[in-house]
C-alpha cells in the first residue's frame, strides 16, 4: 500500500475514533466507572475508570543507572508514579526486568522478542514494533483504542495529520500507542558555556570557520582557570551513541555532530529528494564526504573530544566542567547540566542554533512524530489498561512532583502538542514581560504550561529577558528549573526561523529489515574511522559503493514506491 493510501487510510480513522469520542471534558469523563476486569465492555467507556478489583500489569523497564532521584525506600518499580497509578486506576504495576537506559534496554526487549518471553507491555522502537507485528506477539488495541483513548490522547494524534496512526496501523489494525513528541526534540542545537567565551573575549561562533576557532581558544587557553591543560573544545557521542540522527531515531540525539553535518547541508541518515525528485539517502551524497572532511580536521587539530565513540559516559566532560561545546536537544535543563551547575554554580550553558551554512541558515534534521511505543503482549486480558494510564499521565503531568523524573511513571511515552516546548517558552516570556496575562492561555492541550506559568518565578530571577545563570534560582526547586530553564534557554532560539529538514521516510521498507543492520553498522564504523583518523577520507568512495551493492540500491527503490 502506497504512503498516500495509507494515510488516506489513517485519516478516516482518526476522523471515526473522534466521532466515538466523549463530546464532554475529561474532568465528566471521569466521573463514572464502567470497568470490568477481564472484559472490554460494550457501550460508553470511561477513560480514566478505576477497576473495582485490582488487576496486575508486567512491564519491562528502562532504568537510567545516573539517576539518583528516587526518594529513600523508592524504588523503579514502586514509586509515587506507580501509586498514581494503583490509587487512581488500581492497576498494580510489576516490573518484571529492568535495564540501562540506551543499548542495554534495547538488546533486553531483542530478547524478549526473539524468545517470545514477553510482559504484559513494554516500550519499543520502530523495528522492534515490526518485528513484534511480523511474530503475531502484539494485541490488536483498535477497539480499545477508539473507546478507551481520552480526547486529549486523540487530539495529539490528530495533530500529527495521521502520521502517527500510520507508524502503528497494520493491515488495518493499531498495534501500539505510539509517542507524540515535540518538533523541537529533533532539533539539535549548539550548547556552549557563555561564562568561557566571557572570560576569553569570543561571541557564539556562527560558522563553522568561528567554530573551530573557539573550540581552540577553549583547548588551548585555559577557559576553566584551573591551570591545567584538560579542557575539550567539543564533546561528542559515547561509546553505542550516534554521530547524527538517523530516518529511524530522529530525536533526542544527545552528543551527536549534527549542526555540523547541517552547516555542509549535509543530512547523512535521511531520505531525501535529489535534483529530479527521486529519493536518495543522505550518507551517501557529496555534502557528507564534505562534511567528514571537516570534521577529520577538527579532530585532527584537537577539537573534538579524542574519546570520540569510545567514552563510557558523554555527559561526563559536561558534568566535570572540562567540555565548553556540546549538540543537543532543547530539554538539557533536564540532564546533563543540573549536575553540570551543582558541581560549578558559574556553568553558564547557553542554546543557539548553531553553526549557520554558507547562506547563513541553520539547517536542522526533523524528528519523526512518533518514534517510541507502547505495545500489549497479544492475549492480555486489558489490553485497554495501558491506553488509562497514558490518559492518566496525560492529564495529571502537571501535578506530579517533577523533582523525580517522570520517566519512572510506568510505560511512559511523550505525548504532546508537536509545537509545546516553542509555545510555552513565547508564553513564559510573554507573561515575564507582562504583555500577556495567565488567562490569557487556556487551551488544555498544553497540558504543563499552566504550571510552568505559575511557577517561573520561583526560579527566574530579574531581569527576566536575561537567561545568565546568575539569574536563576535553581536550588528554590531544581524540578522545576529543570522545566523552565529546558524552556526558556533550551526552546527560545526556537522561535527564530530555521531550515527544517524531514526525511522522507521515517520507518523501514520490506529489504531494510533482513539489510538494515549491516548498512548501517558499515556506516557507522566507516563514517567513525575517518573521522578518527583511522581510515582516509576516500573510504567514503569506497563505502557508498558497498552500500548500493548490499542492498542500498534496491531499498532506494522500494523508497521510490513507498512515497509515490
Amino acid at each position: 500500500m502506497g504512503k498516500k493510501m495509507v494515510m488516506v487510510g489513517m485519516m478516516l480513522l482518526l476522523a471515526f475514533t473522534s466521532a466515538c469520542s466523549s463530546t464532554g471534558n475529561e474532568e465528566n469523563e471521569t466521573a463514572e466507572n464502567n470497568s470490568t476486569p477481564g472484559v472490554v465492555e460494550e457501550g460508553p467507556a470511561d477513560p480514566f475508570g478505576k477497576y473495582d478489583q485490582a488487576i496486575t500489569l508486567t512491564y519491562g523497564k528502562e532504568v537510567d543507572p545516573t539517576d539518583k532521584s528516587l526518594p529513600a525506600g523508592d524504588t523503579p518499580e514502586n514509586n509515587q508514579y506507580s501509586r498514581y497509578v494503583k490509587d487512581n486506576l488500581n492497576i498494580d504495576t510489576k516490573v518484571t526486568w529492568q535495564a540501562a537506559t540506551g543499548t542495554n534496554y534495547e538488546q533486553k526487549v531483542n530478547l524478549a522478542i526473539s524468545s517470545n518471553d514477553l510482559p504484559d507491555a513494554l516500550v519499543v522502537k520502530d523495528t522492534q514494533l515490526r518485528a513484534m507485528v511480523k511474530a503475531g506477539q502484539l494485541e490488536d488495541l483498535t477497539d480499545a483504542f477508539n473507546r478507551y483513548a481520552s480526547p486529549a490522547m486523540k487530539s495529539y494524534m490528530e495533530k500529527t495529520n495521521g502520521v502517527s496512526a500510520e507508524a502503528v496501523t497494520f493491515d488495518g489494525k493499531m498495534y501500539a500507542i505510539p509517542s507524540i513528541q515535540v518538533h523541537s526534540d529533533g532539533v539539535h542545537q549548539m550548547w556552549i558555556r557563555k561564562d568561557w567565551l566571557d572570560k576569553l573575549g569570543l561571541e557564539p561562533p556562527k560558522t563553522v570557520e568561528e567554530l573551530e576557532n573557539v573550540a581552540k581558544a577553549f583547548v588551548e587557553q585555559d577557559p576553566d582557570g584551573n591551570g591545567k591543560n584538560d579542557t575539550i573544545g567539543i564533546a561528542g557521542q559515547q561509546n553505542g551513541g550516534r554521530l547524527y540522527a538517523n530516518f529511524l531515531e530522529s530525536t533526542n540525539n544527545t552528543y551527536g555532530l549534527d549542526p555540523i553535518f547541517g552547516a555542509y547541508k549535509a543530512y547523512p541518515g535521511y531520505w531525501l529528494k535529489d535534483d529530479a525528485g527521486n529519493p536518495v539517502y543522505g550518507s551517501i551524497l557529496p555534502e557528507t564526504k564534505e562534511a567528514l572532511a571537516k570534521l577529520r580536521d577538527m579532530y585532527a587539530n584537537g577539537l573534538i573530544d579524542k574519546e570520540l565513540g569510545i567514552r563510557k559516559s558523554a555527559s561526563e566532560p559536561v558534568v566535570n566542567g572540562n567540555a565548553g561545546i556540546f549538540f543537543a536537544p532543547w530539554w538539557m535543563g533536564y540532564g546533563p547540566l543540573p549536575d553540570a551547575i551543582k558541581n560549578d554554580p558559574n556553568a553558564n550553558w547557553q542554546a543557539y542554533l548553531l553553526p549557520l551554512d554558507d547562506d547563513g541558515q541553520f539547517n536542522a534534521h526533523m524528528g519523526a512524530p512518533s518514534t517510541v511505543f507502547v505495545v500489549v503482549r497479544k492475549g492480555y486480558e486489558h489490553p485497554e489498561a495501558v491506553i488509562k494510564m497514558l490518559n492518566l499521565l496525560i492529564r495529571d503531568e502537571s501535578k506530579f512532583d517533577i523533582s523525580v523524573p517522570v520517566g519512572h511513571y510506568p510505560l511512559r511515552v511523550p505525548m504532546s502538542y508537536m509545537d509545546e516546548s516553542e509555545y510555552s517558552a513565547k508564553a513564559l516570556q510573554e507573561v515575564l514581560a507582562g504583555t500577556k496575562k495567565p488567562e490569557d492561555f487556556t487551551d488544555p492541550g498544553y497540558k504543563l504550561l499552566a504550571a510552568d506559568i505559575e511557577n517561573v518565578k520561583k526560579v527566574k530571577k530579574e531581569p527576566y529577558d536575561n537567561m545568565d545563570i546568575q539569574y536563576w534560582d535553581p536550588q528554590a526547586d531544581l524540578g522545576v528549573w529543570s522545566r523552565i530553564y529546558s524552556l526558556l534557554v533550551g526552546s527560545s532560539s526556537l522561535q527564530q526561523d530555521y531550515n527544517k529538514v524531514y526525511s522522507l521516510l521515517y520507518s523501514q521498507t520490506r529489504t531494510m529489515e533482513s539489510r538494515w543492520s549491516n548498512l548501517k553498522k558499515l556506516e557507522d564504523e566507516t563514517f567513525l574511522k575517518i573521522i578518527m583518523g583511522a581510515a582516509p577520507l576516500d573510504t567514503f568512495d569506497t563505502f557508498v559503493s558497498d552500500w548500493k551493492k548490499q542492498g542500498g540500491d534496491k531499498i532506494t527503490e522500494e523508497v521510490k514506491e513507498y512515497v509515490k
